[in-house]
């Protein structure tokens, strides 16, 4: 199973990758938990992700599509995976798409999800407080989301003509357990 989630910070698209990982026993690609991972490394790129990401903005496709290229390969990658973050910009949405097609790689599903702003709002100064994660501030999540939504949502558009009868739009407003009812169901029938 080989799915991509699309969804701004907050909306619980981590969540249900993880449910859906543990469930499938597929690995859970989250870009933001790749790229915190890094700083535990005391190197000039682990200095260079902490700024970057702290500040709220992006990894550039430079540094993140050889690690994103890299996992896909993987041997835990053979039996599937689900794409969280990734990609973010057309570049790497142009990247991905050449990546699968090279790598003869079909996607299964590619599910975006959607919630209101206010919402998504609360929720991430929720985990903010549970996870005590210094890039969950106001200043910060308004920056990634107005990044998520002139750069990154625009691409839901492109992977729905691409992936045709492949994506769908689930609504993130709902209850966990009923978005993780609605994802199973539409992967009985991808």
């Amino acid at each position: 199973m080989k799915l991509v989630l699309f969804g701004p910070p907050g909306s619980g698209k981590g969540t249900q990758a993880s449910l859906l990982a543990k469930k499938n026993n597929i690995p859970h690609l989250s870009t933001g938990d790749i790229l915190r991972s890094r700083f535990n490394k005391n190197d000039n790129t682990a200095q260079e992700l902490s700024e970057i990401i702290s500040s709220g903005n992006l990894v550039s496709d430079s540094i993140l599509n050889p690690i994103i290229t890299e996992k896909l390969l993987s041997n835990d990658c053979k039996n599937g995976f689900i794409l969280d973050g990734y990609p973010r910009n057309k570049s790497q949405s142009n990247f991905l798409i050449n990546f699968l097609t090279k790598n003869n790689l079909d996607l299964d599903l590619i599910i975006d999800f959607r919630a209101d702003l206010n919402t998504i709002k609360q929720r991430i100064l929720d985990r903010s407080k549970i996870e005590n994660r210094p890039d969950d501030n106001l200043e910060v999540i308004k920056t990634r989301l107005e990044k998520y939504f002139a750069e990154t949502q625009p691409l839901a558009g492109i992977f729905k003509e691409k992936f045709k009868g492949k994506f769908f739009e689930i609504n993130a407003m709902q209850d966990i357990t009923q978005i993780q009812y609605d994802i199973e169901n539409r992967l009985k029938n991808a």
